[in-house]
């Protein structure tokens, strides 16, 4: 029996009893926009970012929690999961929001190639460092993945890293294509403990997530392109609010990935486990840390 999700509770006073939801990539874009829209239903919101000025301005505006952390710094991630883990004994949601698509290929002081690290290592590492609290809230978590992940993704756990034929758009593409490998191994690892998980692609958002690439896409959305074809942050929320707010197994599948609301099949060899595993390594993971299939 799967415990039943803490917004199908209530409270001592007959309505359900508010979430403590976690979103990371909070400082603008749909991260912001979330979490301002959340802050109106009362829920006790945390949000993360990079930059403390940007993320304090959320946090002011919505009543939040903030936290800051590089994610290009596995160290200000382990940082981040333990003064999470310290003071939020139960996460009812962990939004996987932070991401970017980047330029020329960069190594992180970690020594991974930039963009696997920042979209995919290290929500992998937060994710794994707060499975205690997240089992103890019956958790959804929530990745934002891409379409990309369909159309350019040739991942190869082989060279993760990106090394041996590197552009800013497959590189992105194989870090969201890991996300959702990652999303199914989690289902497939916790699910019968009670946590739920999920990725999706918000659509075309006219945001902040590619302006500082120097590849063709950031060319892209220094233009005013974006505006005029792409959602707002507002509406391209949407997505991220009906997995938060809406229940796992009733309003959607857990170890599934969305798009335009629907379940959508995205082809990958079957290398979720090894994948994981692998990423464990690098990550620096004891096996106490990690859940065993």
């Amino acid at each position: 029996m799967i415990p039943r999700r803490r917004d199908a509770e209530q409270s001592e006073r007959g309505g359900p009893v508010p979430k403590t939801i976690v979103i990371t990539g909070a400082s603008d874009g749909i991260g912001a926009a979330a979490a301002r829209q959340l802050a109106r239903r009362g829920h006790r919101l945390v949000v993360v970012g990079r930059s403390p000025e940007k993320i304090r301005a959320v946090a002011d505006e919505t009543g939040a929690d903030c936290f800051t952390a590089d994610y290009s710094r596995l160290d200000e991630v382990r940082a981040l999961a333990a003064e999470l883990a310290a003071k939020y004994p139960r996460i009812d949601v962990l939004a996987n929001n932070a991401g970017a698509i980047l330029g020329d290929r960069g190594v992180t002081a970690d020594g991974f190639e930039e963009t696997f690290q920042v979209n995919y290592l290290a929500p992998f590492l937060l994710t794994n460092l707060l499975i205690d609290p997240l089992l103890a809230g019956g958790a959804s978590v929530i990745q934002t993945a891409s379409n990309a992940a369909r159309l350019s993704a040739r991942l190869d756990l082989d060279d993760l890293d990106n090394s041996r034929r590197y552009s800013p758009v497959r590189a992105y593409g194989n870090a969201k294509l890991a996300l959702v490998l990652f999303t199914r191994e989690l289902h497939r690892r916790y699910h019968d403990r009670g946590l739920s998980a999920v990725a999706f692609h918000p659509g075309g958002v006219s945001s902040n997530f590619a302006r500082s690439s120097r590849s063709p896409v950031g060319t892209l959305f220094r233009t005013p392109v974006p505006r005029l074809f792409f959602q707002s942050p507002d509406k391209g929320a949407r997505h991220l609010l009906r997995l938060v707010t809406s229940e796992p197994g009733r309003d959607w599948e857990s170890g599934a990935y969305y798009e335009k609301g629907k379940a959508r099949a995205v082809k990958a060899p079957p290398v979720d486990a090894q994948l994981w595993d692998r990423s464990a390594r690098l990550a620096g993971l004891e096996p106490e840390q990690t859940a065993r299939g």
